[in-house]
């Protein structure tokens, strides 16, 4: 068994007036969660990247605000994998383990939740607007525009970033041999809230509210016959959807063993006197850092445009400024203009549907 330091560690005069409290703690995987997080990091930062460049093109390319919704998503990942990973895991294990300032140590915990609370509450308002664009489509048209969606980002982040202040004050869980305080019980109970209760509730309800506008509209769509063009809006709305299920599902399970480990160690057993409760902890540490490498496959196996996106960057193909449209909207185009009546027959269609690319 190897001693093995994870987190931060108090000054030489702290050690000197509190020894019976702060000791190490025995990492029972050794090196293993350094070679994990050495290898999640050399490969979800570049993935992260190639991601962030492909959605940049396709956020250019349509003016959609769903795609700045995704590019948030994706920077917030980065910063998430450098400050927690990087500084977090691997220097704090490898360099801070020494005698530095607690300020510095204390100033980086404070970024790392920061950047974990950013990661993770920049989904929220991409699941908002997808509720939007498939329950009340009139109204997405009206609100939902880059520009838009760009300032909720600026706020949502701004006001996650300024949520991690108060864990400067965050105890070294991986040394503090004491029960836990007053402020530390009120800061797990904050973490846990923010990070995982408060985010899952909207995502949970949000996502109930959308799978049932969908069952809903399928069983209409099974009592008339389909047009060629009801099925092609259905299955883009479809795909989309997926999408937004599919990262706050893997958020949900990622996250969920780390938020219990948490709690259990307030109320039940310590990290530091209980060596299966630090076991745990790792690896539910472990698992919710997976949650910052996975989205790129999640969009690759759900999006065909994304897909073209990133081999267009791999190939160092440049994304074309105006993309051909396709005989079908150009032959809609035609017939749209010939008739006032048609076209605003037609977008009302498109709009109850959720059509994203009507006219």
């Amino acid at each position: 068994m190897i001693t093995w330091h994870n987190g931060t560690v108090p000054s030489h005069q702290e050690e000197e007036e509190s020894a019976d409290e702060y000791q190490r703690s025995e990492c029972v995987l050794g090196y293993i969660p350094v070679i994990y997080y050495s290898i999640l990091l050399c490969v979800g930062v570049p993935v992260n990247i190639l991601t962030l460049v492909a959605l940049s093109r396709l956020a250019a390319r349509t003016q959609k605000a769903l795609y700045v919704y995704l590019l948030a998503l994706t920077g917030s990942d980065i910063l998430s994998q450098l400050f927690i990973i990087f500084v977090g895991f691997l220097l704090e294990t490898a360099v801070f383990h020494r005698d530095v300032p607690v300020v510095l140590l204390r100033s980086v915990s404070a970024l790392e939740f920061a950047a974990n609370h950013a990661s993770i509450w920049a989904t929220v308002p991409l699941t908002v607007d997808r509720y939007v664009a498939l329950c009340h489509p009139l109204l997405h048209r009206q609100i939902s525009y880059p520009a838009r969606a760009r300032r909720i980002i600026t706020v949502v982040l701004t006001l996650a970033l300024a949520s991690g202040v108060p864990f400067f004050w965050w105890s070294d869980v991986w040394r503090v041999s004491s029960p836990p305080n007053t402020l530390d019980s009120t800061l797990i109970w904050v973490h846990v809230t923010i990070i995982y209760f408060l985010p899952c509730s909207i995502f949970l309800v949000l996502n109930s509210l959308i799978i049932l506008r969908l069952r809903r509209r399928q069983h209409q769509q099974r009592r008339q016959e389909d047009s060629r063009q009801q099925r092609a809006s259905a299955g883009r709305l479809g795909k989309t959807t997926a999408m937004l299920l599919a990262i706050t599902s893997v958020f949900t399970v990622l996250w969920a063993p780390r938020t219990a480990v948490v709690i259990y160690h307030l109320y039940v057993s310590s990290v530091h006197r209980d060596w299966s409760v630090h076991l745990a902890y790792d690896l539910a540490n472990m698992l919710a850092m997976l949650n910052t490498a996975v989205n790129f496959f999640l969009y690759c196996f759900v999006s065909k445009p994304f897909r073209g996106a990133v081999r267009d960057v791999l190939l160092l193909k440049g994304a074309p400024l105006h993309p051909p449209r396709s005989f079908h909207h150009r032959h809609v185009s035609a017939n749209t203009s010939n008739s006032s009546l048609s076209s605003n027959a037609f977008y009302l269609s498109c709009c109850l549907l959720g059509y994203w690319d009507c006219p």
